[in-house]
């Protein structure tokens, strides 16, 4: 049985200050355009700028390069493989609670979308909150961001990652779809707009999911003839060039300005032209955004894993007998 080699050397200590520091600044940058976007407040280049307003996003990136250097101290003794666990249980954390916050708000929107479809809103609720229920920029804030937030809680109590669930229930919402429709002659908007949120969340949540198992399908012409070094060398360099700067482009592009694709619709609480139906339209550029922040950190994991195997770590869920003869460990 081998024993993991401890990761002490330049190279190692960079890999990791690289990694925590994507995940750490990654934060650090959603924490800016909060502030940015919602709070009217300068970003951390005009601070650079001379501007002194920008000083409170300026020190969350000081925060963020702080802690990167602390998770590389913690770990400076180890291998690699557990600091790249330590990235895909956050970002499991993420997507689970995410998946929790759209089920709930599907859920709950669609609750709230019937009542009003029926008329039975107004007899339920006063004629001000029942009014409320019918605007977006009223019902994102009061019913869907606490509906988020209690996904978040539920998921810090659970390690389902409910994905065959979330998937049942799009099978289920669309069965009764078509029984409503050719049985009872019933049909709402709100039904159609439940599934498209529910399938978009399926598809884009489990993107990273899928990374770190290995279930992406690959357009492969070499890879399978290659050592497995070999192959850690590619998803490493690949992790970085590829994915990493994917998803970076994808983050500065998109929430540059208040008309930016992942910031306008979620500060219009944009919907469509649909009278009654849900209300949930700016939660698929919501959902753009967490697929690029949980591909980003689990691209950081996925390039320790694949130096992990380049310097020959053992892999402790991979079989003793399937071990090549190049896994050598690779000191430094």
């Amino acid at each position: 049985m081998q024993h993991a080699t401890p990761a002490t050397g330049a190279g190692p200590l960079f890999l990791r200050l690289f990694a925590w520091g994507t995940v750490t600044v990654t934060f650090a940058f959603l924490i800016e355009n909060y502030l940015v976007h919602w709070q009217r407040l300068p970003g951390a280049m005009a601070f650079v700028q001379g501007d002194a307003g920008g000083w409170l996003a300026a020190v969350f990136y000081v925060i963020a390069a702080a802690l990167a250097v602390a998770m590389v101290m913690r770990s400076r003794g180890e291998p690699l493989r557990p600091d790249s666990a330590r990235i895909t249980a956050l970002t499991n954390f993420l997507v689970r609670a995410c998946f929790f916050a759209v089920l709930f708000v599907g859920l709950g929107d669609t609750a709230i979308s019937w009542l009003r479809a029926e008329g039975l809103h107004r007899v339920l609720f006063s004629d001000e909150f029942a009014t409320q229920m019918g605007q977006p920029r009223a019902r994102g804030p009061m019913i869907h961001m606490p509906l988020v937030v209690l996904g978040f809680v539920v998921a810090l109590f659970t390690r389902t990652l409910g994905f065959m669930w979330l998937a049942l229930l799009v099978v289920v919402v669309q069965l009764l779809m078509v029984i409503g429709r050719f049985i009872f002659s019933y049909e709402q908007p709100f039904m159609a707009d439940l599934v498209r949120l529910w399938y978009a969340a399926l598809f884009l949540f489990a993107s990273a999911h899928t990374l770190v198992s290995e279930g992406h399908v690959r357009v492969d012409v070499f890879y399978s003839s290659m050592s497995r070094r070999a192959k850690a060398l590619v998803n490493g360099i690949g992790s970085v060039v590829l994915g990493m700067t994917m998803c970076w482009t994808i983050l500065i592009l998109g929430s540059a300005t208040n008309a930016s694709t992942l910031i306008g619709p979620f500060i219009r609480f944009e919907q469509g032209q649909q009278t009654y139906g849900a209300m949930t339209k700016y939660l698929l550029a919501v959902f753009l955004a967490v697929f690029t922040v949980t591909m980003l950190l689990q691209f950081a994991s996925y390039m320790l894993k694949a130096a992990a195997e380049w310097r020959g770590e053992p892999d402790p869920d991979a079989p003793e007998e399937g071990a090549a003869a190049d896994l050598k460990p690779v000191a430094g």
